[in-house]
């Protein structure tokens, strides 16, 4: 029989996650993008070896089309956009877990949470790309192409630059206004079926 728990965290608890990443940032030291993506992408390969509660399976939903934002070759963000997503990938990369990955059931109850703090803090962007990835599909089927092949296709430059300029305004907008129902907490958006992207992590 399922069994359904709700938790809230105070600002406090919220703290404790920030200074972790921070941590995490120090500790990554000169790592290079390559290798902050690859750390992300080696925690979703190893997350499949072994069965993992449905609530951390959908929050590596989430960290899987972070990732899909930076390896994504028509998408091609911004360079400065590009590091804010990297800037959130990097506790990925650090060994030293609030709690290690190896504990069963709850190894990947820190990576979820955190997970939804880089969700609630990149909002726009995320909006941005699915918005992004559902045009390259339903454009690509339209024209008889498979849109895992499309790359830069010219015919995506308007609409990336459109969804990237409206990213922009929306982040400004919201800049020192705080979070609400735009937090990125509200999003119930399924990634299992969600438009192509260049994708890692699979759910059962």
């Amino acid at each position: 029989m399922p069994l359904s728990i709700s938790f809230e965290l105070s600002d406090q608890d919220i703290e404790h996650f920030v200074a972790a990443q921070r941590n995490a940032t120090e500790a990554a030291g000169n790592k290079s993008a390559e290798e902050v993506i690859a750390a992300g992408a080696a925690l979703l390969t190893e997350a499949q070896k072994t069965p993992v509660p449905d609530f951390i399976a959908q929050r590596l939903t989430k960290l899987d089309n972070l990732i899909a934002m930076v390896r994504d070759e028509g998408w091609h963000l911004p360079e400065e956009d590009r590091k804010r997503v990297l800037a959130a990938l990097v506790y990925f990369a650090d060994p030293s877990d609030v709690i290690p990955d190896s504990v069963p059931v709850l190894g990947y109850l820190d990576d979820a949470i955190m997970i939804e703090l880089c969700v609630r803090d990149l909002k726009h962007e995320i909006d941005a790309y699915d918005d992004f990835c559902d045009y390259r599909e339903a454009e690509s089927r339209r024209l008889g192409l498979d849109p895992a092949s499309v790359g830069r296709a010219e015919w995506l430059e308007s609409r990336r630059d459109e969804l990237i300029n409206r990213m922009h305004s929306r982040r400004e907008r919201d800049f020192g206004t705080g979070y609400g129902a735009s937090s990125g907490y509200a999003s119930k958006r399924s990634y299992a079926m969600a438009s192509w992207r260049p994708s890692i992590f699979r759910t059962r």
